[in-house]
């Protein structure tokens, strides 16, 4: 449990000083394309939290491709920044391109955010109810239909309503094509919730 510990608080303690580091090289680079005072230390903010967003897109498995794609500009802009400041650049006088890229950047960040938030799904996938691909369906609603009249002993399948029978092969077509095999008269009978004779009866009709 301590060593486990440990290498959390590790793992903790490497993300804050990258982050710290980070969020240094994104102030001083928009500082030197002229942005002072707050709108500097608010350029950091502004590219961590699209890297955010676009991170749990992707982990939420919805716009993927929308995702990846801001995902990777936000990361530019940020490794881009602490690539600059490792001496690439003068930054007592930046180039005219990082000037515009800097002053565009808060439109560019507007419009990534909007964008994932209007596309995320309306609830979140912790109140959905999970579904097993594997699990065997629930049964459908029966069909409110007739009662079956009594039938002569000397005729046993004759009084078998048509309705009950179309119902009843609708049902083995659908098992059949989800397991392969005939669905047997305890099944039927399961599923249509008559009677085991007359669950037997009409299993015979759909052989």
């Amino acid at each position: 449990m301590r060593a486990h510990l440990a290498r959390v608080d590790a793992v903790l303690i490497q993300a804050v000083i990258a982050a710290a580091l980070s969020f240094a090289h994104l102030h001083d680079i928009a500082a030197a394309a002229g942005q002072d005072g707050w709108k500097a230390w608010a350029y950091p903010i502004s590219v961590d939290l699209l890297l955010v967003a676009a991170w749990r897109r992707l982990r939420s498995g919805n716009s993927r491709a929308a995702g990846w794609c801001w995902f990777l500009i936000s990361l530019v802009a940020s490794l881009g920044a602490n690539v600059a400041t490792a001496g690439l650049l003068d930054l007592a006088d930046v180039p005219a391109w990082l000037r515009i890229l800097v002053a565009g950047w808060p439109a560019v960040a507007f419009l990534g955010g909007t964008l994932l938030a209007h596309t995320a799904p309306m609830s979140s996938t912790a109140d959905e109810p999970q579904v097993d691909a594997h699990a065997e369906p629930l049964p459908e609603p029966r069909a409110e239909l007739p009662a079956p009249p009594a039938n002569p002993p000397d005729r046993p399948q004759a009084e078998i309503p048509p309705a009950l029978v179309q119902h009843a092969r609708k049902i083995a077509d659908d098992h059949r094509a989800r397991t392969g095999t005939a669905i047997d008269a305890t099944t039927l009978r399961a599923r249509l919730g008559v009677a085991a004779p007359l669950a037997e009866a009409i299993a015979a009709q759909l052989t």
